[in-house]
């Protein structure tokens, strides 16, 4: 009975086994892994950028919310919303206070004990309005510290303010207020909780906002010109002049070609953009050649708009179309050998073989390569960050740049996620609209159609 049951589960297995691994179920169990590497890399982020986007996230809320902190921009709330200018100048008040909690934290980093002894005897629980007068009573102490470092360091642990603290919950903060010995109201108490409240909250603010700055429409022409002038003169148009070229070449030196204008794109992006500035400094290249004939040097990269346009369109578009002419160069490759010599047979030029020929059996890639790199221009900011920083006066600032800054890192330190995010999704839903239309202006369902004769 053991025996049979024993293979009655082998048969099981590896029926089940059999089943799993056969050719209609092998595809979908080797495509788990990419989904679950779309889902966890795109879908998931995407969706959180848009939930991001209509929330007002920033360095003040944190990112889980749910907090109160007394600051001095709530202290004006709590004045101009709410007509309680009395209560802010209580509540922005710093004193000093003589306790067991600033004794021991000025023990803990190693004051000296006996000073700390005699403080408390003599002065505990007394305040004092600023810190000069706790430092002019432990300078009257027997065992006072001997310099004036030592003396600031003990009087700092008996500062004591409800601003610039975070409170987890309305009850802590409004216990430490009454610590504080401010006594509030029923009425006081919801004001206060008002304007302190700094957890994140669903607001369609960030994108009107986004309508009515000056600057987004200034950084979205900006955009705009870097994209398509990269694209157009780089990206895809010298990128079909090098496929081109070097199609015709022999392929001792075709080959070396490609090779030399893949050299921008595996250089490191820091080194690459250091070798552009060493070029354009007031110190560089450009300089030294243009100084015997009377031009004065400067910093070519960074003295005005149009030069600082001209440098970045030529960083990004020198690596940018190395991408380019290795798609086009190998679709080119693909096609029949037979077509150019029937075409040379009949008198064609090279001109008419590329209009007549090339063109149109590569529109399948200079569809994949125009869409692909409008998205990656688009979003890409890294090369900018390093020239110009999106100078000069943020002349070479574009969306992508924008997001950055607002985001994750401006010398504010106010960090905008809710903003940054918002800005963000514009640039998804703009992509997706983008390669709609390239999809519909190159025809993409007859490149993609059944052939008429097999």
């Amino acid at each position: 009975m053991d025996l049979t049951h024993t293979r009655s589960s082998e048969v099981i297995k590896t029926n089940w086994f059999t089943t799993l691994t056969n050719s209609k179920h092998l595809g979908l169990i080797l495509l788990v892994p990419a989904f679950v590497f779309i889902l966890m890399f795109f879908v998931v982020p995407v969706f959180l950028t848009g939930v991001f986007g209509f929330t007002n996230m920033s360095t003040a809320t944190g990112i889980t919310g749910d907090s109160y902190l007394a600051s001095q921009s709530s202290m004006l709330q709590l004045k101009d919303r709410h007509g309680m200018v009395a209560l802010a100048d209580d509540l922005s008040k710093i004193v000093y206070t003589i306790d067991t909690i600033g004794l021991e934290s000025a023990a803990q980093e190693g004051a000296n004990q006996q000073t700390l002894d005699e403080l408390s005897t003599k002065f505990l629980d007394q305040n004092f309005d600023n810190r000069r007068d706790v430092e002019r009573i432990i300078k009257s102490l027997n065992h006072r510290p001997s310099n004036t470092r030592a003396i600031k360091a003990i009087s700092k642990h008996f500062e004591r303010s409800v601003l610039n603290t975070r409170y987890e919950s309305q009850d802590k903060l409004l216990t430490a207020i009454d610590n504080f010995g401010i006594k509030l109201n029923d009425t006081e108490a919801k004001a206060v909780i008002d304007v302190t409240y700094t957890g994140w909250v669903f607001t369609t603010e960030n994108f009107k906002r986004m309508i009515s700055l000056p600057d987004t429409k200034k950084t979205f022409i900006n955009t705009l010109f870097y994209v398509f002038t990269t694209l157009i003169l780089f990206n895809v148009g010298f990128a079909l002049v090098l496929a081109i070229s070097t199609h015709y070449m022999n392929s001792g030196p075709a080959g070396f070609f490609r090779s030399l204008w893949l050299l921008p794109r595996i250089t490191p992006p820091v080194l690459y953009v250091l070798m552009w500035k060493w070029l354009a400094w007031d110190t560089g290249f450009i300089s030294a050649i243009l100084g015997p004939f009377g031009i004065l040097p400067k910093n070519w990269l960074l003295d005005s708009p149009t030069n600082a346009w001209f440098f970045i369109i030529l960083i990004n578009g020198l690596v940018g179309a190395s991408m380019g002419m290795l798609i086009f160069s190998s679709a080119i490759k693909a096609i029949p050998t037979s077509l150019f010599h029937a075409s040379e047979v009949d008198g064609a030029t090279r001109v008419q073989q590329i209009r007549h020929i090339i063109l149109p059996a590569i529109r399948f890639p200079i569809l994949f390569i125009t869409t692909y790199q409008t998205l990656s221009l688009m979003t890409s900011f890294e090369y900018i960050l390093l020239a110009t920083e999106g100078g000069p006066g943020g002349s070479t600032e574009v969306w992508a740049l924008a997001t950055y800054f607002k985001a994750l890192n401006n010398y504010m330190g106010m960090l905008e996620y809710g903003y940054g995010s918002a800005l963000a999704l514009v640039l998804v839903v703009v992509g997706v609209v983008v390669s709609l239309f390239y999809l519909k202006i190159f025809d993409f369902k007859s490149l993609t159609a059944d052939p008429k004769i097999e």
